[in-house]
């Protein structure tokens, strides 16, 4: 598709999934608020309480420490401004803040997707190799591979952004394009581009593809491991608990990552902007919200920390 001759590198986005929404906005901004909130303060009380008792301090806890922070910085790229366009009635926000919104929302996304996958590895060696636990998930290893997920993630965000730089977009005769979206998503921008997209889509489906393949397997192997073994425990009791350390874990896996393979990996003659929108608040807004009740709050060792920490600030230090 070619470009206009008003077609710009740099326009005002405009971002309209909201805007004659048949939900006023008052509602929509209290909605996102309570979201954010809740989100924000569930995660912070986690990271103040895994950080403050010595109880906690085990390699699933450090790793719930780095998930919840992600989580916080995930819903802070997305919903202040949301919230911010819901009280101003302004969709409008420049070009290069839309790019650095995208940037730092692939960061935070990705890096919790490898996080999720480093926490089914260290499901696996509880499990499945308990003897050697201590020793192959110390402290150490988990900072090492936290970091490699950083690292991941900024290079694959590098990539998936730098290739949105040399594209043009179909502006109107103000300047601004149209975005069906509530945030600077990267389908979203593909599909307001006049410009040749292909190496951008080439690059979602193989680099992008390969780079959630790699996690799904490391996750699937896991389970499947983890299955065996609690197959062949001899009490239904450790049965019992061995699943209930697994459940949690689970259950957001197929969620999450159900919702990024539905937006991202579908053809585009496939997608539906109104299915893309719905799990986009899904894996933005719910699922760092529910991450620290789904994992930790409904634990029995959080929840001993945390009625510590009421009783007084009696901690473990």
């Amino acid at each position: 598709m070619g470009c206009a001759p008003n077609a710009s590198h740099s326009p005002v986005f405009l971002l309209l999934m909201f805007s004659g929404a048949e939900v006023p906005p008052v509602v929509l901004f209290v909605l996102f608020l309570a979201i954010y909130l809740i989100t924000m303060m569930g995660n912070v009380t986690l990271v103040l309480l895994i950080s403050r008792d010595s109880r906690l301090h085990s390699p699933m806890y450090y790793l719930l420490h780095g998930l919840s922070v992600i989580d916080m910085g995930l819903s802070t790229v997305i919903l202040p401004q949301l919230l911010a366009h819901l009280v101003t009635h302004d969709p409008a926000i420049p070009a290069a803040r839309c790019l650095a919104q995208l940037f730092f929302f692939y960061v935070f996304g990705v890096a919790d997707t490898l996080v999720i996958s480093v926490m089914a590895l260290d499901r696996y060696v509880a499990i499945c190799d308990p003897l050697h636990y201590p020793s192959v998930m110390n402290r150490q290893c988990c900072a090492r591979l936290l970091a490699l997920c950083w690292v991941v993630s900024v290079v694959h965000t590098m990539l998936h952004v730098g290739l949105l730089l040399p594209l043009s977009w179909a502006a109107d005769a103000e300047g601004n394009v149209r975005l069906l979206h509530f945030f600077c998503d990267h389908r979203p921008l593909l599909r307001a581009s006049c410009s040749d997209i292909h190496s951008n889509e080439l690059a979602i489906f193989l680099e992008g593809g390969f780079l959630m393949m790699g996690p799904c397997t490391l996750i699937v192997l896991s389970y499947v491991c983890i299955g065996a073994t609690i197959l062949r425990l001899p009490s239904a009791a450790g049965r019992r608990r061995a699943v209930s350390t697994c459940g949690s874990h689970l259950t957001m896996v197929g969620f999450f990552y159900g919702t990024i393979i539905w937006v991202y990996f579908q053809p585009p003659s496939q997608s539906s902007q109104d299915q893309d929108m719905v799990a986009a608040v899904m894996y933005t807004s719910i699922t760092p919200l529910a991450n620290p009740f789904v994992y930790s709050l409904r634990n029995k060792d959080v929840k001993s920390a945390f009625h510590r920490l009421l009783r007084g600030g009696k901690v473990a230090s």
